[in-house]
């Protein structure tokens, strides 16, 4: 593992590099995305600020999983390492709200066209929790891939699920099934208004907007429901984790706004 990077005097965490990463990805895909759409937003901003609020958001939901290690050490609140996602994409929604109101553009809109690029941001931001070995791996395993972190951050010398690197996987393919179903879906709405001014027939409206958001939120509690199994985190609540608990929440929001659209 390689927690940091030495260049000269310059001392580079592999997170923070992985998660500069991630975001200059999402970007290139939210600027086709968004040119796609039509909408009247930078792609800088829509990066820019939720990632660095996201940031905020997660840094605080981690340390709050834990208020008694909080009060006995006030400093983690400011240290380089350990995050939640959860916090992540609470405050990343929470930003694009604002966005969407600042900018006269739907809300669920901003959010649809920005889930593809969600999930394969937070894809490459696991590569940066393989590379540092904060902690993120699974249980012991006697798999043919288990790896251990002896030089990690919160090193082990027994071979572990590789669980960052699960979550890049699974980041790959979220991106892949909602950007398709993106392209799809945004050629039926197309196709379909199209249709409504030139009087031609259409095959059917796409679903309305909101599904696309809604599946990203099913998508990605389900995985992280599933890899919490294999995690070292400890159980709070009804034999569950923090996080697995958060991923029941985000699941059935996910139902919920999926059904909604459905009825609409």
């Amino acid at each position: 593992m390689i927690p940091f990077l030495h260049l000269g005097p310059l001392t580079v965490p592999t997170f923070g590099l992985m998660v500069a990463a991630a975001m200059l990805i999402a970007f290139a895909v939210l600027r086709v995305d968004l040119r796609r759409w039509g909408l009247a937003i930078e792609p800088e901003t829509l990066v820019g600020l939720p990632a660095t609020l996201g940031i905020v958001g997660a840094k605080v939901y981690h340390v709050l999983e834990s208020p008694r290690d909080l009060m006995a050490h006030p400093s983690e609140l400011f240290s380089q390492f350990g995050f939640a996602w959860f916090g992540g994409l609470i405050a990343g929604i929470a930003t694009f709200a604002f966005l969407a109101r600042r900018y006269g553009i739907p809300f669920l809109t901003l959010c649809d066209v920005a889930s593809p690029a969600a999930a394969l941001g937070y894809g490459i931001g696991r590569i940066g929790c393989f590379l540092s070995g904060d902690g993120d791996y699974g249980t012991p395993t006697s798999l043919p891939w288990g790896m251990s972190f002896p030089h990690g951050l919160v090193p082990t010398t027994q071979r572990v699920h590789p669980t960052p690197l699960y979550e890049f996987a699974v980041g790959v393919i979220m991106f892949l099934i909602l950007r398709h179903l993106g392209v799809k879906w945004f050629s039926g709405r197309a196709n379909h208004q199209a249709g409504a001014t030139d009087g031609r027939p259409t095959l059917g409206a796409a679903p309305k907007s909101g599904s696309l958001f809604a599946l990203f939120l099913i998508l990605s509690g389900v995985s992280r429901f599933l890899v919490e199994f294999i995690r070292i985190n400890p159980k709070v609540f009804l034999g569950l984790t923090n996080a697995q608990t958060a991923s029941l929440a985000c699941i059935l929001l996910g139902i919920l706004l999926l059904l909604n659209r459905r009825r609409s």
